[in-house]
Formats: structure tokens, C-alpha cells, sequence
């Protein structure tokens, strides 16, 4: 079990533990979190609060699933390129997590092993473990059930803690960890349409190459034009796809981007490193207004980050 509150970014991802992700900040303020964790045989029930807007993105186990909802539905969140809506479950294979959130934010999920998914799911269902969970989706279903689950999901998780505090009978918690499995797998819609999901996978791509561009280590950080060159799209279209994809614009995320960049080498810099050198290499020549941008979006001044280093 873990309880947690933090105060920087890298320090919270690190305390999700044995999960690869990594966040980026979007909005402006100092972040702050919250996680409440309980690790119970083959599945992980989670609850995660954060004060920004973020990225997530990476992996957590290739023979995992993850379930996932907003506690409160919002109308600035995506998954995997898609716009989540009201009353909607986030689902599918651990290995290629991409969720934004708006801030003030919490997410409810639980991950589970395949080892525990499949068997449930055949006993329940009299058929395989359905294969739209390889893929990221977002699924609709109805409000009195994602009220439900969402009630539940809490209960259980002070149930849990407190068992696993005392060590309570193992069985119990085998109990209490079924009946949460099955009430999400339960919140599922009958049917799944998957028809978008090429469309929505090329959508994406173009993205996550531009994105990939955009971070590329270099003398000369590439302008938004130089990706669009290098990529043979226009820049309407990248404009497009991100607004669809992340919500945001190329150039306010690539400016995010280097920003975040910026402040995770400062984090770590050598003893001889300056802010000059570490600005300048992603990008940032004017250091006065440099440091704006910075404070502006992580409520202190680089100085501040390197020296807490």
C-alpha cells in the first residue's frame, strides 16, 4: 500500500513504481500530486491526483490491462488521441500509455495481469479475452454505471488499505479484488465498434513523429516549419492533428516541450553546467525571456531549479 503526496513531477512518476512513464507540465503553476496505491496479487487498484495539466506517456507492463476513468468527468481529457467523453471507461493493453489532463485532475484505475483477466473474463463471457483489449480505446457507457463504479473504486480502495495494513485474511483481499475486477469488466459496453481505430492510429503517428522530431538532440532545435519539411505534411495538417490528438497546438507544445526538457537537465546538471548552456541547447537564445516563460509555467526561476539540483 502507498500513500503519497508530492511536489515535483520525476519524483511522482518514480513513486508509481515499476511503471516506465514519463509527464510533461502544460499548464502553468507548481505541480502538486497525490497517490493512493495498493498493490494486491496480479492487479493494482490506483487513484492519482495532480494539480496540472500533464502528458503521460510510456508503458507499465506488456502482460497488463489497464481501467481507467476520471472521477469527475471533464471535458479536457485524452487518451491515445482520442477526446474521452462523459461517462466513458479508458482501456486496453499496458504497453503504450498517451493520457492528457486538464488540471486538477484525478484518475481512478486499476492495472491487471493477464494471468488474472483472461481466465475471469472467459468464466464470465464463455468466450477468449476480446481482442480490442490490445488496442487503447475509449468506450462509452452509461452514467449510472460509471457513478457506480466510481463510488465503489473509492470504497474499495480505504477497504483494502486498511486489510492490508493489518495483513487481514489473504483470502478476503483475493475477494475484495474480484469483486472490483468484475465490476469494471462489468461497466464495459456489450458492444465495441473499432472501425475508427485506423483512422485514429495514422492520427496519431503523425503526431508522436512530430513529436519525436521535435526532441531530437541538436545544435540547431528544429522549428515547427523544419518539422513539417521534414516530415512532407503541411502545416495545417500538423496544426489539425494535434489539436485533435493532444488538444493543443504543435507550437505551444514544442514550446512546452523544450521547457520541460530545460528543467528535467537542470534537475540533473553537472556542477559546471550553467542555465545559458542548458537553455541555449533547447532552443532558448533570449535568457531573459527564458526565464519568464519558465517561472510562468513552473512557478520558479531556473536559478531556483538548479540549485535544488
Amino acid at each position: 500500500m502507498q500513500v503519497l503526496d508530492t511536489h515535483d513531477i520525476d519524483a511522482h512518476t518514480l513513486a508509481l513504481g515499476g511503471w516506465a512513464l514519463q509527464y510533461e507540465q502544460l499548464s502553468s503553476g507548481q505541480f502538486s500530486g497525490h497517490i493512493h496505491k495498493v498493490d494486491l496479487p496480479e492487479l493494482t487498484l490506483l487513484r492519482e491526483d495532480t494539480s496540472m495539466a500533464l502528458r503521460q506517456r510510456g508503458h507499465m507492463n506488456d502482460s497488463a490491462y489497464g481501467f481507467a476513468m476520471a472521477l469527475r468527468d471533464t471535458p479536457d481529457l485524452f487518451f491515445n488521441g482520442q477526446r474521452v467523453p462523459a461517462h466513458a471507461i479508458m482501456c486496453g493493453k499496458g504497453d503504450d500509455v498517451d493520457l492528457i489532463t486538464p488540471p486538477h485532475f484525478t484518475l481512478i484505475a486499476i492495472v491487471v495481469q493477464r494471468s488474472l483477466l483472461n481466465p475471469l473474463w472467459e468464466r464470465m463471457y464463455h468466450k477468449p479475452l476480446a481482442s480490442w483489449l490490445e488496442k487503447q480505446l475509449v468506450l462509452s457507457t452509461t452514467e449510472a454505471k460509471v457513478n457506480n463504479l466510481r463510488e465503489l473504486h473509492l470504497t474499495m480502495l480505504d477497504q483494502t488499505s486498511a486489510m492490508a495494513q493489518w495483513q487481514t485474511d489473504p483470502q478476503a483481499l483475493k475477494q475484495l479484488r474480484d469483486d472490483i475486477l468484475m465490476e469494471w469488466i462489468e461497466a464495459l459496453p456489450a458492444q465495441v465498434d473499432t472501425s475508427e481505430v485506423p483512422t485514429l492510429e495514422r492520427r496519431k503517428k503523425l503526431v508522436d513523429r512530430a513529436c519525436e522530431l521535435m526532441l531530437t538532440p541538436s545544435d540547431e532545435p528544429l522549428s515547427i516549419l523544419d518539422v513539417c519539411s521534414r516530415m512532407g505534411t503541411s502545416r495545417r495538417k500538423l496544426n489539425y492533428s494535434f489539436q485533435d490528438v493532444l488538444g493543443i497546438t504543435p507550437v505551444k507544445y514544442l514550446r512546452t516541450l523544450r521547457l520541460n526538457s530545460v528543467r528535467r537537465e537542470l534537475r540533473h546538471a553537472a556542477p559546471h553546467a550553467t542555465i545559458q548552456d542548458i537553455a541555449s541547447h533547447w532552443g532558448f537564445w533570449h535568457l531573459s525571456q527564458f526565464a519568464q516563460d519558465y517561472k510562468q509555467l513552473f512557478g520558479e526561476l531556473p536559478s531556483t531549479t538548479l540549485r535544488q539540483r
